[in-house]
């Protein structure tokens, strides 16, 4: 299997489903918990035939559905056939699935000597450096509780950032949110890198990036 980028995928039309940091998302509004326990035992069914297993987070109203292949370390064509076997199920189900307000939180770490803190990091938070194809700066968590850790070669110059998140949305989504942020008192500090992402700051400085798939080469 080949991996696909955010423009092939796109460009497979799949209604409610969003690619965000390497993998489809979509989100299922069951309404209770008895609803969405149903899908998810449909979903295992189907997933269990194709042999291929989607993470699935089962809430009261809702269920939210992640697809990933990862011996690719990205989204395939396998993800496409699984992402439309779940719609067929999730419109036989009467219900409403939606891309809307699903988003992945990212950490990144701006530092000049990545190889000396990411062991570091990788101790105490009880995570692995991921070991995927052109992969080697990222830390995972293997029970996919913890949020994705990306550490980003920076400068050394003083004053610098060194913590900040990097939320990944729906492309649709990323003007209502700088729109938000400005009238809660922040600011866009750059579009340079637009539409791959944007960089806003807080009243204190303190950064965020808003990411899409846009403009990348995965």
């Amino acid at each position: 299997m080949t991996k696909l980028t955010g423009k092939q995928i796109a460009e497979e039309g799949l209604a409610g489903w969003v690619m965000l940091a390497g993998s489809l998302h979509t989100r299922v509004r069951s309404g209770n918990f008895a609803t969405g326990l149903a899908l998810v035992d449909a979903i295992g069914a189907e997933a269990e035939r194709a042999n291929h297993h989607p993470d699935i987070d089962l809430r009261y109203p809702h269920v939210n559905i992640r697809l990933l292949s990862h011996d690719e370390g990205g989204v395939t064509e396998r993800d496409v056939r699984m992402a439309r076997t779940i719609s067929g199920l999730v419109a036989a189900a009467g219900l409403e699935q939606t891309s809307a307000g699903v988003s992945q939180l990212e950490l990144a770490l701006d530092t000049p000597a990545l190889s000396a803190v990411l062991p570091f990091w990788g101790a105490v938070l009880g995570m692995e450096q991921d070991r995927g194809p052109d992969i080697g700066d990222d830390l995972v968590d293997r029970a996919g509780t913890l949020p994705l850790i990306w550490f980003q070669e920076s400068g050394a110059e003083e004053p610098r950032q060194r913590w900040h998140p990097d939320i990944w949305v729906d492309p649709a989504e990323v003007q209502p949110r700088i729109d938000a942020a400005v009238a809660a008192g922040g600011s866009l500090v750059s579009d340079a890198e637009a539409p791959s992402f944007w960089v806003l700051s807080d009243p204190e400085g303190n950064k965020v990036c808003l990411c899409t798939w846009q403009d990348r080469g995965a």
